[in-house]
């Protein structure tokens, strides 16, 4: 293996809990459609499935179908103008960026959330160090779980592949990561949905705090 130079998260359930805002705005659009609002712990499991998911869960629908396109663009208008009322780093984030940088790691962000919320929400949350890579859904041809938003995040860190380690909420960030010829991590603090197996991911383990990828990461240097 070689030597670990950049740590890789998901934004959504991984670096970032974000699910208390788009629970919001779904349930502000629900409520503007006659509906009635649902609980968070219905809307969390969804939160890293983006947009569609939230529309399926919410309404039934999905892309293709009347009004998914309205109710899709209205949702994205309403999370745009909340998107940090509560989203904060998950506890423990930031004492871990501090160690990784101060061991000399880089570290990076791969989301398939797009470009337009995707920047201004790392901004906002104004996180130190920063990044030396942001990549969204739309910054590659591909999205995850195609490799190719890690590998253009690899290339922007200055690193291999093989010196990169990826850290996700979702069976696809396993996936995505493994393509690319990296180290994965599953996030089990992030959006996981009932009857999900995280398990059986084929991740190189998991972790249940962000402060466990200090104790990973000393056990396979």
């Amino acid at each position: 293996m070689s030597e670990l130079r950049t740590v890789l998260f998901d934004l959504d359930g991984t670096l970032a809990d974000t699910a208390p805002d788009l629970a919001y705005a779904l349930n502000v659009l629900l409520q503007e459609q006659g509906r009635a609002a649902l609980a968070y712990d219905i809307i969390r499991p969804e939160a890293s499935h983006g947009a569609r998911a939230l529309i399926k869960l919410g309404f039934g629908l999905a892309p293709g179908d009347a009004d998914f396109d309205m109710l899709r663009a209205r949702f994205l208008a309403i999370y745009a103008a909340n998107l940090v009322r509560e989203t904060r780093l998950f506890p423990g984030v930031a004492e871990l960026l501090t160690v990784l940088s101060g061991r000399g790691l880089n570290w990076g962000i791969v989301t398939n959330k797009p470009k337009a919320l995707t920047d201004p929400l790392v901004a906002k949350l104004d996180i130190v160090p920063p990044p030396v890579c942001v990549v969204s859904g739309d910054t590659t041809a591909h999205s995850k779980p195609h490799p190719a938003p890690l590998l253009h995040a690899c290339r922007q860190a200055g690193s291999l592949p093989a010196q990169c380690l990826y850290i996700g909420d979702a069976e696809r960030d396993v996936e995505a990561g493994r393509t690319a010829g990296m180290q994965t991590l599953v996030a089990l603090f992030g959006y996981i949905r009932i009857g999900d197996r995280p398990e059986c991911w084929g991740a190189d383990g998991m972790v249940h705090h962000p402060q466990e990828i200090l104790h990973w990461l000393a056990s396979h240097d």
